[in-house]
């Protein structure tokens, strides 16, 4: 075989291919580019349509997580949200403690007993401003026993 081929003489105008490569095929072309005229020409199929494929096993978008079939997406309670509420009930000022941990922990990651955490720390305020009213009662109360017994009446 001798270059170039024999046969017709290329015009000189036209882009060459180079030597072993094969002229393109009309459907590799862009599918998406409309012709001059704005539709497909005759010998053209009409474009594939658009397909997202859904994303991989695991793979997260901004909204999108996808969870193995048949297994529930679970969601923790922070640990010290629920302990800010039981501890409103046994040691009311450790639970204002617990409660702002859990708040912030809450905040963090994301996990569930924002309620539970909010009504601790309202029970330990409460719990703890009523222990220390009665505190203040019974020491105004000795006081003033004391200094009645002492007067003589």
């Amino acid at each position: 075989m001798s270059y170039p081929p024999t046969g017709g003489s290329p015009d000189p105008y036209q882009p060459q291919q180079p030597y072993g490569q094969q002229e393109p095929s009309p459907y590799a072309q862009d599918p998406y580019s409309t012709p001059s005229s704005g539709a497909p020409s005759s010998g053209q199929p009409y474009p594939p349509p658009a397909y997202n494929p859904p994303p991989q096993y695991g793979a997260t978008g901004p909204s999108y997580q996808q969870q193995p079939y048949g297994q529930p997406q679970v969601q923790t309670t922070n640990t010290m949200a629920i302990l800010a509420l039981v501890f409103a009930f046994i040691f009311a000022p450790a639970s204002i403690f617990l409660g702002h941990i859990a708040k912030k922990q809450i905040r963090q990651t994301g996990e569930q007993g924002e309620g539970l955490a909010t009504a601790g720390l309202w029970l330990g305020y409460i719990f703890t401003g009523l222990a220390v009213a009665g505190c203040l009662f019974g020491v105004l109360a000795g006081v003033l026993g004391a200094s009645s017994a002492s007067s003589g009446y």
